[in-house]
């Protein structure tokens, strides 16, 4: 698969789609593979260059709770600052990417983090995958 080919989208793309499956939803994971009931393939990451790192920090809630209803809540935020409860030694710069995604069984919430050395993205990717034939 080529990052290049794909479709950048917005994230509420997911928003009155049924997912059937998701790959890599786990803290400390680089990508997120979401399948939906529509045929389409999406995909969350970071392209990584030299002086970054952007992964999930942390996954809140029930994944399973995703899969089989539709999605009534695909939002995106990002913060600057650190959230509560969280100290992190050394920062020349950071980004936060916050998702929440949920149907009537449940919620999740994604946290990535995203640092650099100021000079280099530290943004979340997010997109459907275009198969090439």
């Amino acid at each position: 698969m080529s990052y290049w080919d794909n479709k950048t989208v917005p994230f509420s793309e997911l928003k009155g789609k049924t997912i059937e499956k998701i790959v890599g939803l786990n803290d400390t994971s680089d990508e997120v593979h979401f399948y939906t009931s529509d045929g389409k393939h999406y995909i969350m990451y970071h392209f990584q260059d030299c002086c970054e790192s952007v992964s999930i920090d942390d996954v809140n809630g029930c994944v399973d709770d995703l899969i089989g209803s539709p999605i009534t809540i695909a939002e995106e935020r990002t913060s600057e600052e650190n959230p509560d409860g969280v100290e992190i030694k050394y920062q020349e710069s950071f980004t936060w990417t916050f998702y929440t995604l949920a149907t009537v069984k449940g919620y999740v919430d994604i946290r990535w983090y995203g640092e650099s050395n100021g000079y280099y993205s530290e943004n979340v990717d997010f997109q459907e995958v275009i198969e090439n034939d």
